[in-house]
């Protein structure tokens, strides 16, 4: 779902008549709809049974999907991304807190191994969405992945997910402590930077090859599978690492990373896909080891935590595809691309000030 609306930006343009702003919205819907999810469902998942939750969001988002149609208008189009964005928050908040739950302070490298299995997801969608697109129409891909979402509810009925807290310890789980919003401050300004920046060069890749480059489509598309597959390399490079994966390692992923983007589009380069899998690769390790820490500092208020920091993410997700579509439609989508290297620098600049924290300067 990361790169539906991305790789399919061409043909949505094309039926709903979208510009570039307009197809950045449409995955900022989707992004704010997943933003809602994670923030409601952050208590939900403290103090509730996990599996009912995980089975509801994953049919909300299978209907969300499976029921497109090529003739709907934006707006329609917007709610149904909007719906799915819900479902996909609600098992992203409730994934990362069972993860956290169940291997405390060693969860880093256990998440970074999860979130290899949504990059895995993510770099083969891409060209999966252009052959079904190709063979039929957009909605096919919407409607497949939708479909796929009923075995995974299905499978979840006899998947053994951890328990919520017994009554003695639910009166203050979901409860963050005293100045703890202040201390989750860094880690939202990270997860507002690498989300909006994921979501961003997501469905900026297929129009900046083609637009900025001259490129043909079948390379826009590879170029989100090379970033994607750059993600997955970046989250499974850091695991056989011996010491703590911490803020440090935050701190220079996103350096690293917007000093790849920011050089890779200035050359004018047309290796794209290299481009993009050496930001990917910079990038990968940010948004688990995130998670991972935040969770550390939560607590009994573990979901609640992560449901608000990842809901900046979303937020990010949101607001810079958006901005950056338009600022694409009016300067060109080089300038779109490559100035998301600031926010790359954002991430890296809010991992130091963590760093700088825990280690009491």
């Amino acid at each position: 779902m990361l790169v539906l609306v991305g790789a399919s930006q061409a043909e949505l343009a094309r039926d709903l008549h979208l510009d570039l702003a307009e197809s950045g919205l449409l995955a900022s819907l989707l992004a704010l709809g997943l933003g809602a999810g994670v923030l409601a469902a952050g208590p939900l998942v403290d103090r509730l049974p996990r599996r009912p939750l995980f089975v509801a969001a994953t049919l909300l988002v299978a209907s969300g999907l499976a029921t497109v149609d090529r003739s709907m208008g934006f707006a329609r189009a917007g709610a149904h991304l909007v719906g799915v964005g819900v479902g996909l928050g609600v098992y992203e908040t409730l994934l990362n807190a069972a993860v956290g739950e169940l291997y405390g302070a060693r969860a880093a490298r256990p998440l970074l191994f999860v979130h290899a299995a949504a990059t895995l997801g993510a770099m083969l969608g891409a060209p999966l969405a252009g052959w079904l697109t190709a063979y039929s129409d957009w909605t096919t891909a919407f409607r497949a992945l939708g479909l796929a979402h009923l075995p995974l509810a299905a499978a979840a009925l006899r998947t053994a997910f951890p328990p919520p807290l017994h009554a003695t310890e639910r009166t203050h789980a979901g409860l963050l402590p005293p100045g703890a919003l202040a201390r989750l401050a860094p880690f939202a300004a990270i997860a507002f930077a690498y989300v909006g920046v994921e979501t961003a060069l997501t469905v900026l890749a297929l129009p900046y090859a083609s637009a900025a480059l001259g490129l043909p489509h079948a390379r826009g598309l590879a170029a989100i599978s090379a970033f994607w597959a750059g993600l997955l390399a970046g989250r499974l490079v850091v695991l056989p690492l011996r010491g703590a994966i911490d803020a440090r390692h935050l701190a220079a992923a996103g350096g690293a990373g917007a000093l790849v983007l920011a050089a890779g589009v200035a050359s004018g380069t047309r290796a794209v896909e290299l481009v993009f899998a050496a930001t990917g690769l910079c990038l990968g390790l940010v948004f688990p080891v995130m998670v991972a820490l935040t969770g550390e500092s939560a607590g009994t208020a573990r979901a609640t935590a992560i449901g608000l920091v990842v809901s900046a993410g979303a937020l990010g997700g949101f607001l810079l595809p958006w901005l950056h579509g338009a600022l694409g439609d009016v300067a060109g989508p080089g300038l779109a691309v490559g100035s998301l290297a600031a926010w790359c620098a954002v991430a890296s600049g809010a991992a130091r000030r963590i760093r700088g924290r825990r280690e009491g300067r």
